[in-house]
């Protein structure tokens, strides 16, 4: 996707020296765009849990980069293996909801097992880093190709006028690779010429929509209206919104998704107006090992500072205010899970299923 007219990935080895991973800083989008060089699996661990790179396939795919450079700093060192799992521990632990890291780091451990000698090993890491970032952006390349029927379908019904679809947090191209998850359909179906609007969730407290989504629809051109977390019931009951799609950090295999905190509301008031709630993911947000969301997914709880402070553009420079009585403690749970009954339908890189284990499974038969 485009930051000024010019493609980016979130995620890249610099071209010059391939030891250094290079992100786009998310922290101050959408006000300055800033690119960060990470050199050792130390920064890239604070990189992944203070929210420099955050959404499920990017911190996947941080992660799988965190495995390279851990594997380029214990090749200096004794007990390579040991070093590389203590790394592996420690980048898991970095965000606990989203089931894409700690894939990615297995996957990376499965590759370093494979190999003979250190060299082969830092060679298999770093190949299978590019391969986990590739992966995610050609999943999420497909998924919107399946999403664009769902859009195309409404357009039609529609009669060729406006879609108006509702999403909440960002599960675009910075969250992911490239092109999104919940994005992904609605960037081809505006490429496509279909008409269509979307209404942008602040998404309190870090407001990823507001920050983060809205300056992606604006770098592509996007028709879409940033609204207070609490307004999207409003929309529906006054039909005015025609598909809700968000993406989602952990998928059970029954279909429950735990999403930003916020979207299990999205998805009640979506169902008591008998509107469609879709879920887009790459399957490496799913969870095979588990059922039950509300019980088995560990839910995250970020610093209160989340809640009683937030970020803006003051007189040109980005500040910090407080805007909750001092002493007044606040509580910030990261993510919510929505039950699968609430869900339409899951949108996958293989197509689109219903949000129960069978369909699901016809979808993925290798994880019977």
């Amino acid at each position: 996707m485009k930051a000024a007219g010019k493609h980016y990935r979130t995620i890249w080895l610099d071209e010059k020296n391939d030891t250094v991973v290079s992100i786009i800083d998310q922290r101050f989008l959408p006000h300055k765009f800033i690119i960060e060089n990470i050199t050792t699996v130390s920064e890239m661990i604070s990189a992944i849990a203070d929210m420099h790179v955050r959404g499920a396939g990017l911190i996947g795919a941080a992660a799988g980069y965190g495995m390279y450079l851990a594997a380029l700093e214990a090749e200096e060192k004794e007990a390579f293996n040991n070093r590389l799992m203590k790394a592996a521990t420690d980048l898991k632990a970095s965000r606990p909801t989203a089931v894409n890291l700690e894939w990615a780091v297995n996957k990376q451990l499965s590759a370093i097992s494979n190999a003979a000698s250190i060299k082969e090993k830092i060679a298999a890491t770093k190949h299978t880093a590019q391969l986990i970032a590739d992966e995610d952006a050609e999943y999420c390349r497909r998924i919107g190709e399946h999403g664009l029927a769902i859009i195309e379908q409404i357009s039609k019904n529609k009669k060729g006028e406006v879609v108006n679809i509702l999403t909440h947090c960002n599960a675009g191209w910075l969250a992911f690779i490239d092109y999104g998850s919940a994005t992904a359909a609605i960037y081809e179906a505006h490429k496509r010429g279909i008409k269509l609007h979307v209404w942008v969730d602040e998404t309190r407290p870090r407001n990823q929509g507001a920050s983060l989504t809205a300056w992606e629809l604006l770098q592509e051109g996007v028709p879409h209206t940033v609204i207070a977390d609490n307004t999207g019931g409003h929309l529906m009951q006054h039909s005015m919104v025609d598909m809700v799609i968000t993406g989602a950090d952990r998928v059970t295999r029954a279909g429950d998704a735990a999403n930003k905190i916020g979207t299990y509301l999205k998805a009640l008031a979506a169902f008591d107006n008998k509107i469609p709630f879709y879920v887009a993911l790459p399957s490496s947000t799913f969870d095979w090992n588990i059922s039950d969301g509300l019980k088995e997914i560990k839910i995250e709880e970020r610093s209160s500072d989340e809640v009683k402070y937030i970020q803006g553009l003051c007189e040109g420079e980005l500040k910090t205010i407080l805007v909750t009585p001092l002493d007044s403690p606040a509580v910030n749970y990261g993510f919510d899970v929505t039950p699968s009954r609430l869900i339409t339908g899951l949108i996958t890189e293989r197509g689109i299923c219903r949000a129960n284990e069978k369909s699901i499974l016809e979808l993925f038969p290798e994880n019977l």
